[in-house]
């Protein structure tokens, strides 16, 4: 299973409910990864899409406590077991986890690929990602060229689980 994250150099990823900063070319890798695929996310993380509503052109799953909840065009699922008997219906090169917070917490021990874009700069925030420098079980296996967005720069990473 594949995660993915846009992170600042303290591997923060939101504040007060929102991404830290908007970059075209982090959008348009992320579209090109998970279009056609599954992705896994939150129901707070949903609530910040346009008009609330699931993303397109990929099958959307969102991991809620709330058992009331539900979401038009989405898998709703409210628990751990739940989520792991649905994903049985795919293939885990094809489940992308995109958060929030909590979800990527939850998921982090599943995934064996994490797709990062690591964004040079130090953001206020109130919602991180585990930091995978720092943990042995995971390297760095792809690396881009420095890439420019305004004054920020950033980089397109591929983690890897060790085996």
């Amino acid at each position: 299973m594949n995660i993915i994250v846009a992170v600042d150099e303290n591997w923060a990823i939101g504040n007060k409910g929102d991404l830290l900063v908007r970059i075209p070319a982090d959008h348009k890798m992320f579209r090109q990864e998970t279009l056609g695929k599954v992705v896994v996310l939150g129901r707070k993380t949903l609530a910040t899409f346009p008009g609330g509503l699931p993303l397109k052109g990929r099958t959307n799953i969102v991991l809620t406590r709330d058992p009331g909840f539900a979401a038009k065009d989405a898998v709703v699922v409210h628990g751990l077991e739940e989520l792991q008997e649905e994903l049985k219906k795919y293939r885990s090169e094809d489940v992308y986890v995109i958060g929030g917070s909590s979800v990527y917490e939850q998921l982090l021990p599943l995934c064996d690929t994490a797709h990062v874009t690591k964004i040079d700069y130090a953001f206020e925030a109130d919602a991180y990602f585990p930091d995978l420098d720092a943990d042995p079980g995971w390297e760095i296996t792809a690396d881009s060229d420095e890439q420019y967005y305004f004054d920020l720069t950033y980089h397109f990473l591929k983690y890897e689980r060790k085996k």
